[in-house]
């Protein structure tokens, strides 16, 4: 999900989001320790994604 697609969510989608992104992050950390994760630039991916949410957030924050 790009920063267009985002910016289109409601508040409450995009705190849904990054509920969810949250919870897959730590899920994917764990695995990764227990067993090393085929290509774990995702985790990297999933991080960066969970940015993108908070950034967003914060600007309507700012602007309300």
């Amino acid at each position: 999900m790009k920063g267009q697609e985002i910016s289109k969510l409601s508040v409450e989608d995009l705190k849904k989001q990054l509920l969810s992104e949250t919870e897959r992050l730590t899920k994917m950390k764990l695995g990764h320790k227990v067993t090393p994760l085929e290509n774990p630039i995702q985790i990297r991916d999933v991080r960066k994604q969970i940015a993108r949410l908070n950034t967003e957030l914060r600007k309507r924050e700012i602007q309300a």
